[in-house]
């Protein structure tokens, strides 16, 4: 339990400095010393640097007490948080809950018992803010629970999380949230006519899905659809990946369990916002029934897809989701996401996601998302020459552009089925999980991307 408190005397607690230390790095925060009093209290001193902190800094640094606090063993603590949102106001409180989620995460198979929370009490809090300072603390707690959530299912070993598993998870998840729920299964799909969805999903003997989430914060407004690509294994099918990125392979389902953790971070804080969220799930393996390059396929919109790369399946998936929340939810605007690209990860590394759109207005709602959850995302230019990449001879569209370019091309790709709609893609392929930490505090492996700004986003929007 995280909550909002006033100092008490006896208590092991975490002070954060913010003179007398090294120089402020990003990735470099300087522990001062661990101490302990006559009383046999814990006080753990960590330096900040004198530069202005950010939003992102406030979570690492909360991260990195909660992980040290974890190495001693101490389940219950305060921490002074008035140094941390000097430069970030009370928002600051947000971040530093999320923290605390963050720094004691760790991987764990399904099933087995997750770790403990900690018994943390913020305080530093002025009086005159304490209802405000309340309101973030639980906010945060909301948000820490949906990223590890996620880290959780995108940890998850493939043989353990097959696509229905992933949509059992999700819809247990959504039984505690206001939040109403379908489930397509194979022989649905196939009769509604999702066939790039079934034609990716057909290879593996684990069959496809589409699961559906709505949530309806305020009856009667504009309707904002989230896809998020769903694909719990992905070897690449007949365009098999190289050997020495298959360990990856598990993880290429981080955007819809993103998309799935958003919605239900939404939900558990009531924002009157109207959401659908939709998760193709598949595994994408070879077998005699897989795509070849050269294949046709139909798909939920009616356009033929030429395939090109079976390895660019993603997007296919995408297509029909995108059809569907047009089609038959009537959404007013559509955001897809994805880690869809290798492309993107060689133009941003593993610090800052790809995106796509062509709406300034829906845009500026995500810029300020990002900009609440301290998340990087880049806005990528988009030109006749790279939509003409993608025509095809013998369909509507091809898969596949050429060898440049691949991360615009694949976002319009999924252009072609919103119908116009208002649209943000987003490529968290580099983003969603990380070998080696980026910052202090970040577990490695899955990341919990996007989750925060997608929330942020639509928080803005209402």
């Amino acid at each position: 339990m995280i909550k909002i408190g006033e100092y008490k005397k006896g208590m092991h607690r975490v002070s954060f400095i913010r003179e007398k230390v090294q120089p402020f790095i990003m990735t470099g925060y300087q522990e001062i010393s661990i101490q302990m009093t006559e009383e046999g209290v814990i006080e753990l001193f960590i330096g900040t640097g004198k530069k202005e902190i950010t939003l992102r800094n406030v979570k690492e640094l909360m991260a990195c007490a909660a992980k040290k606090m974890k190495t001693l063993q101490i389940a219950s603590y305060q921490a002074d948080v008035a140094p941390l949102i000097l430069d970030t106001d009370l928002s600051g409180i947000r971040l530093a809950v999320q923290g605390i989620y963050e720094g004691i995460y760790e991987v764990h198979l399904p099933g087995e018992k997750e770790p403990e929370l900690p018994e943390v009490t913020l305080v530093g809090v002025n009086a005159s803010h304490l209802s405000e300072a309340e309101d973030f603390c639980k906010e945060g707690s909301v948000l820490g629970e949906a990223q590890t959530w996620v880290r959780h299912m995108v940890n998850a070993p493939g043989n353990l999380f097959r696509p229905m598993d992933f949509a059992r998870t999700v819809l247990g998840k959504m039984e505690t949230a206001p939040v109403s729920c379908d489930l397509f299964v194979y022989s649905k799909l196939n009769t509604m006519g999702m066939h790039a969805l079934t034609s990716v999903g057909k290879s593996s003997e684990n069959p496809p899905c589409l699961l559906v989430m709505r949530y309806e914060g305020n009856p009667g407004e504009k309707v904002t659809g989230l896809a998020g690509k769903g694909v719990t294994c992905d070897t690449g099918g007949y365009c098999l990946k190289s050997s020495d990125s298959m360990m990856g392979i598990k993880g290429d389902m981080a955007a819809g369990a993103a998309v799935a953790a958003a919605v239900y971070a939404l939900a558990m804080q009531n924002v009157p916002v109207n959401v659908v969220g939709v998760i193709p799930m598949c595994e994408n393996r070879i077998s005699t029934s897989s795509l070849v390059p050269g294949d046709v396929i139909s798909s939920y919109s009616g356009k033929k897809i030429e395939i090109c790369n079976t390895d660019a399946e993603g997007r296919l998936i995408l297509a029909d989701a995108v059809s569907y929340l047009v089609k038959e939810e009537k959404i007013d605007r559509v955001l897809d996401i994805a880690t869809l690209t290798g492309a993107v990860v060689n133009m941003f590394g593993f610090s800052t996601a790809g995106t796509l759109t062509n709406s300034d207005t829906f845009y500026k709602e995500f810029e300020k998302g990002f900009a609440a959850s301290g998340e990087r995302y880049w806005r990528l230019p988009v030109y006749e020459e790279q939509e003409n990449m993608l025509k095809s001879d013998i369909a509507d569209i091809k898969n596949m552009g050429q060898d440049y370019c691949g991360t615009i091309t694949a976002g319009l790709f999924v252009r072609a089925f919103t119908e116009e709609k208002p649209w943000i893609h987003v490529d968290i392929a580099g983003t969603a999980w990380v070998d080696k930490q980026l910052y202090k505090g970040q577990p490695k492996g899955a990341t919990g991307a996007a989750v925060t700004t997608l929330y942020h986003m639509m928080k803005e929007n209402a």
